[in-house]
């Protein structure tokens, strides 16, 4: 689900997370095999907000250097030599006194003096836009909603079932399909989302070949159109369509005939 990140990597992640907790960023870091660019990403999605206080402190914290040597080798006593240990138990002993060492650079890191991070919180709209841009996909609001206020003459999806047959209404949201069959002699269909669900709206073809740039490039689209209602199946006769343009708007990709 998250772009950039190796299938093996989120695989070990999760071992590691059953196997125990996470106790810091820092024992993070350490025990699971993550690229710079595969930390940043996770920061920036907001994965890694358990081991800081906003998703840009997190992405901050990601870039400083695990301190493998705070303690050096204070507290490792030299292995006995001889006959009194075989292989076996050298290698066990080494890797006890690896795991304390991790432990106890965990332990100063985390009392450590952190400085507050120099990043503001990312506002809604900009953790929604990270959100698309590292998984295709959101957990909070769909980027429709934060501009529902705005979109005063614009019908919901949800509502279109109301709509009276043969009314003029406004439709938007950001488009998951557009389909042209073979069989529908050059009629195109178009479904946008919004924060309620799907609506769907039909282009005849000589208004697909004045907007064909519009209709194949734009990911959100406001249509003006004709209600077509016929036993609670509501489709939209499209008679203009816009481009719905937005900072805010980041919208997963649409599945198309082209």
């Amino acid at each position: 689900m998250v772009n950039g990140l190796r299938q093996e990597h989120a695989n070990e992640l999760v071992r590691q997370r059953q196997d125990r907790q996470f106790d810091s960023l820092e024992d993070f870091k350490r025990r699971v095999p993550l690229s710079k660019d595969e930390l940043r990403t996770l920061a920036e999605l907001g994965a890694l907000n358990c081991f800081a206080e906003h998703r840009r402190a997190a992405m901050w914290r990601v870039e400083e250097t695990i301190h493998d040597d705070l303690l050096g080798s204070a507290g490792c006593q030299p292995a006995p030599s001889g006959s009194l240990r075989d292989g076996t138990m050298l290698a066990r002993d080494q890797k006890q006194r690896s795991l304390r060492q991790a432990a106890a650079n965990d332990r100063l890191a985390a009392c450590a003096p952190q400085k507050e991070p120099p990043l503001a919180r990312m506002t809604l709209s900009e953790r929604v836009r990270a959100d698309y841009e590292t998984m295709n996909l959101t957990t909070g609001p769909h980027p429709m909603k934060l501009l529902r206020e705005s979109l005063l003459n614009v019908w919901c999806a949800a509502d279109l079932i109301h709509a009276r047959h043969g009314a003029t209404v406004q439709i938007a949201g950001n488009v998951i399909c557009r389909q042209r069959p073979g069989t529908a002699k050059g009629f195109v269909f178009i479904s946008l989302e919004d924060e309620t669900g799907v609506s769907n709206a039909i282009i005849d073809p000589n208004l697909f070949e004045r907007f064909r740039l519009l209709i194949t490039e734009e990911a959100f689209l406001l249509i003006e159109g004709e209600v077509q209602n016929s036993d609670s199946v509501v489709l939209i006769k499209t008679r203009d369509i816009k481009p719905l343009s937005h900072e805010q708007l980041l919208g997963s990709e649409s599945h198309d005939f082209h």
